[in-house]
């Protein structure tokens, strides 16, 4: 028997956003304003970085200080853009990343600086496939550098790389990855879109994850681990699934997450096409005020 929610963690993409949509639908947005007015806090956590996520949960009505917890835990902050907590991966071991990840894919390095140069990459022809989308989205902020070590000189440290390709790409990356010097010195989120054929490898400091940077605002917010409750979709998602005292697992996951998630006692939300988030938000809600009653 869970005590009461106190604290409800949300991914966006593939759990609280619809697969071909940017836009909260009507019924979740209503659901994540009913759990803040019933006293749950609200946070949301996703690999995006703050400033292209902000724009998602603008106009919910949710309250100023909601903590977004960004590029897969290396930043805290609020939806006003205030910032909470902000970890950065050493140039160095930036820098090594390089040689290792550039043979599978696109590698892109994430600044906290504004504008043009948040994001740094080197080749833009290369991201022209499955990531293209997101260069549009991101274009006012992307620098080309090349080779990319240019731009992570000792003293500028990036928040976090990623690297995008195929789904076989990503696993011989993360494969070279772990057989190489750096695997000790960062930590390796991994999210798949099999039906995009798209895989992301997001590069954060070491021990640095979504359950890492849930944990630390749960404890900033008073609230147990026992009280918290995570929703996800995605390998990325892991780190705070297992730190929740209640996990949930999109009906959308991979299969091979769902079977996992069985193993480790998580249930099952309706996909995200169905507002799975706002279904399990409506039964905590009833949930809790018949405990209250």
């Amino acid at each position: 028997m869970h005590p009461p929610l106190r604290l409800v963690a949300i991914d966006l993409d593939g759990t609280l956003l619809p697969s071909l949509s940017t836009a909260v639908s009507e019924r979740s947005a209503r659901a994540l304003r009913a759990a803040q007015e019933a006293g749950i806090a609200v946070v949301f956590a996703t690999g995006r970085r703050a400033a292209y996520a902000a724009p998602l949960l603008a106009g919910l009505g949710l309250r100023a200080d909601t903590p977004v917890i960004a590029s897969n835990g290396a930043v805290t902050c609020t939806l006003t853009g205030e910032v909470l907590e902000c970890c950065h991966l050493e140039a160095r071991v930036a820098r090594g990343l390089c040689s290792v990840l550039r043979p599978f894919g696109a590698v892109v390095f994430t600044f906290n600086r504004p504008g043009r140069g948040e994001l740094v990459l080197e080749d833009l022809e290369q991201t022209q496939g499955r990531i293209a989308m997101w260069v549009e989205a991101n274009r006012n902020a992307i620098e080309v550098v090349k080779p990319l070590e240019l731009a992570l000189i000792d003293g500028a440290d990036p928040i976090q790389g990623m690297a995008a390709g195929s789904l076989d790409q990503m696993k011989a990356a993360e494969k070279a990855l772990q057989a190489s010097e750096w695997r000790d010195e960062c930590e390796c989120a991994r999210t798949e879109y099999p039906a995009r054929n798209l895989s992301i490898l997001d590069l954060m400091p070491r021990g640095i994850t979504k359950g890492w940077a849930l944990e630390r605002v749960a404890r900033r917010l008073g609230v147990a681990r026992a009280e918290t409750m995570a929703i996800g979709d995605n390998w990325n998602d892991v780190g705070m699934l297992e730190w929740a005292g209640q996990g949930i697992v999109m009906a959308n996951a991979a299969q091979e997450l769902r079977a996992v998630a069985k193993t480790r006692g998580w249930k099952q939300a309706p996909s995200n096409e169905d507002e799975g988030v706002a279904v399990v938000l409506e039964s905590a809600l009833s949930k809790l005020a018949e405990a209250r009653a």
